[in-house]
Formats: C-alpha cells, sequence, structure tokens
C-alpha cells in the first residue's frame, strides 16, 4: 500500500516536473533551454528514447534506462537528461571565401545523435554550440579548396566531406552526425549578373557548335549521295556497253550466219539446172541498179569505157564467176591430198 502510494506520488510529481523538465535539444526550435531538472521522489519513470544521467554525491553514478527506476533521496541526484532521438539543427548563415576569392553565403542543416550520454553530458560544456561551431569552421576551410563552380558541382562530396570532418571530432562528446545539407548558397549580385552571361554564352557555343556540326553533317550526306549517284551512273554506262556490245555481236553472228545461210543456197541453186541463167540474170539486175545509182551519192563519177553495152558487161561478170567456180574444186582437191599425206607417212613409220 505504502509502495503504490509513493508510486502515485512520484508519477504526479514526474509529469509535473516534465513540464519544466530540461532538455539538451529542443525538436520545435532546436534550441537549448535551462529548467528545474526531475526531482528525485525515489521511483522514477524515464520516458523512451531519453537518458538521465544521476550523480551520487556529485560523482557519476550511473545512466536511467526507460522506464521503472530507483533512487535514494539525498545522495542521488539527476545531473542532466539527454535525447537519444536524431536532432535537426540550423546552421547560421555565414560567409565563406572560396578558392578564386569569391565570397559566399551559405547555411545549412545539420542531423545528430547521442550515442554516449556519459561523454554528452561531461566530455563537453555545450554539445549544440560546438557543433555548430565546428560545422561552421569545417565548411569555410572546405570550402576554400574549391572554386565557385565546383563549390555548385560538387555540393554531395562536400557535404560528406563537412560529415567526415564533424565525426571526427565529436567522437570525443558523444555525438555522431549522420548528414549534413548545404540548403542556400547566395552568391554576390555581380558574380550572379557574370554566372549568367557565362551560362548564355555557353548556351550559344553549343548552339554554334550544334549548327556546324549540323552543316557538316549534311555536307557529308551530299557528297556522299553525289558520290553513290556517279557510281550507279559508272555501273549503268557499263551495263549498257556490255548489252551494247553483246548485242552487236548476238547481231554480226546473226548475219554471218544469215550470209552463209544466203551463200549455202545460192551455191546449191547453181549447181541446179540453169542456174547460170539466173546467176547473169542476177548480174545484170545488180549492174543496171548500180549504174543508175551513179551521180546520186558524189560529184564524181567514173564510167567504163563501154558503159553502154551492158551484154559486155554481163559476159565479162560471168566469165569471171565460171573462172572462179572452176578453180575452187582443183583448190579443194589439193587440200585432201596434202591432209592424206600426213596420214600416209605415220602408217608407213608404224
Amino acid at each position: 500500500m505504502m509502495l503504490r502510494t509513493l508510486c502515485r506520488a512520484g508519477g504526479a510529481l514526474l509529469q509535473q516536473t516534465q513540464r519544466t523538465a530540461p532538455r539538451l535539444w529542443v525538436t520545435p526550435a532546436q534550441q537549448r533551454w535551462a529548467s528545474n531538472l526531475p526531482m528525485n521522489t525515489v521511483v522514477l519513470f524515464v520516458p523512451q528514447q531519453e537518458a538521465w544521467v544521476v550523480e551520487r554525491m556529485g560523482r557519476f553514478h550511473r545512466i536511467l534506462e526507460p522506464g521503472l527506476n530507483f533512487l535514494i533521496p539525498l545522495l542521488d541526484r539527476i545531473r542532466y537528461v539527454q535525447s537519444l532521438k536524431e536532432i535537426v539543427i540550423d546552421v547560421p548563415e555565414q560567409s565563406a571565401v572560396s578558392l578564386d576569392n569569391v565570397t559566399l553565403q551559405i547555411d545549412g542543416v545539420l542531423y545528430l545523435r547521442i550515442l554516449d550520454p556519459f561523454k554528452a553530458s561531461y566530455g563537453v560544456e555545450d554539445p549544440e554550440y560546438a557543433v555548430t561551431q565546428l560545422a561552421q569552421t569545417t565548411m569555410r576551410s572546405e570550402l576554400g579548396k574549391l572554386t565557385l563552380d565546383k563549390v555548385f558541382r560538387e555540393r554531395e562530396s562536400l557535404n560528406s566531406n563537412i560529415v567526415h570532418a564533424i565525426n571526427q571530432a565529436s567522437d570525443e562528446w558523444g555525438i555522431r552526425c549522420l548528414r549534413y545539407e548545404i540548403k542556400d548558397i547566395h552568391v554576390p549580385p555581380r558574380v550572379k549578373e557574370s554566372m549568367q552571361m557565362q551560362v548564355e554564352a555557353e548556351r550559344k557555343k553549343r548552339a554554334t557548335v550544334l549548327e556546324s556540326e549540323g552543316t557538316r553533317e549534311s555536307a557529308i550526306n551530299v557528297a556522299e549521295g553525289r558520290k553513290q549517284a556517279q557510281i550507279l551512273a559508272s555501273e549503268g554506262e557499263k551495263a549498257e556497253r556490255i548489252n551494247k556490245a553483246a548485242g552487236e555481236a548476238q547481231a554480226v553472228l546473226a548475219k554471218a550466219e544469215a550470209k552463209s545461210k544466203a551463200i549455202r543456197m545460192l551455191s546449191e541453186a547453181l549447181t541446179e539446172q540453169n542456174g547460170n541463167a539466173a546467176a547473169s540474170l542476177s548480174v545484170a539486175e545488180q549492174y543496171v541498179s548500180a549504174f543508175s545509182k551513179l551521180a546520186k551519192e558524189s560529184n564524181t563519177i567514173l564510167l567504163p569505157s563501154n558503159s553502154g553495152d551492158v551484154s559486155s558487161m554481163v559476159t565479162q561478170a560471168m566469165t569471171i564467176y565460171s573462172t572462179l567456180a572452176k578453180t575452187a574444186p582443183k583448190v579443194a582437191a589439193a587440200a585432201e591430198e596434202k591432209s592424206e599425206e600426213p596420214e600416209n607417212h605415220s602408217a608407213s613409220s608404224q
């Protein structure tokens, strides 16, 4: 019964003291504020994600875990209350000079978490102030290593470098920097105007380069088209000449075959009865036709002495034909004899 009464009294007193309990970090305003610490009521209820540092007779005794805890009055005293939640701190705006001597105004946001309440309580007097100052100095030193253009391009690497530098120093304070984000970067007006002019010039340069590349590609395409057209034209002309030559060759062959057939038929006709009379008639017709064309194709005329005597011309032509007809069998017989002599000689040698 007495224990229940003490628990109720301790709970009521705890609720009253929590309204004015000092918290190292205040989430809404993210500023430290001082007030009365929780009183030692023998029975204490520690909220979740909080660590209460207890001193016994002025010396560190232990850290109260969330839940029910018991303390000895007068000897034990709650000295610090630490929040174990992730804490967000606004880093005030500050001026920094880049590597190319440009003054910048930069502010950021810092995300922290207390890992060791003992170090956070006894390692540093004011953790928030210490971390904020460390973030500002680290930011200035990191910005001094970069030019203005790299500051905008490498914001992510800049944030990681700042987090790494803060964690190296805050390990002794029991604080872990989770991340750092740059919110705004303010550039002087003149520098901003020059940057805008630079951007416009870069865009014009890109447009000019793209236009020149388009012109070059167009010229290349036109040249390629002309080249292909010339190649196709030459191939077409070559094919045309080949076809024309083939056609002419076929025509010559056809004419030769037709002429050979005509000669063969004529020779057969001459061997028949009245073949000579027919030949005489054909020669006479050709003579008359050739004589009628004189003085039509040129101004020079060559006339035979007996141009009026058609019969004598026909007789002369037939005489020449008869002589050739008689000599043709003799030539053929001589050729046959010559072909037979090598055969006889080969037989005798065997």
